[in-house]
């Protein structure tokens, strides 16, 4: 039987958000306060491409921090990658701890086809 899910991402789990820099390409995280604009958080470091200032994922609460100044400092499709990439890697980790097998498949929209194989493998 399928299922259709549809997730709304909270960034909670530092090993995910590797995980997903990892995927894209991107510089290790890293943890501590960093200076944005014109103040600072602290949280996860994530440097995304062309952005003049990282992204600062704060797993506490599950908020991120940024500042692309409207799109001119950063694209916010990069920002979109990196959240899809973190929700992906994500449902693998726990799919994965519960014994289950996972598949991935790109789909010409972008979007990503993820196949669980409950108690067993594909």
């Amino acid at each position: 039987m399928s299922h259709v899910v549809q997730i709304q991402t909270e960034i909670r789990d530092p090993v995910a958000i590797r995980a997903a820099c990892s995927r894209l390409s991107l510089p290790e995280p890293v943890l501590g306060e960093t200076k944005l604009f014109n103040t600072s958080a602290v949280g996860w470091a994530v440097r995304l491409p062309d952005w003049l200032y990282p992204v600062i994922c704060d797993v506490a609460t599950a908020k991120i921090a940024f500042d692309n100044f409207g799109g001119r400092w950063g694209e916010q499709r990069q920002l979109d990658r990196f959240l899809q990439g973190y929700a992906v890697e994500k449902a693998k980790i726990e799919a994965r701890k519960r014994g289950h097998s996972v598949t991935e498949q790109a789909l010409h929209d972008g979007s990503v086809k993820l196949t669980i194989q409950v108690g067993g493998t594909v």
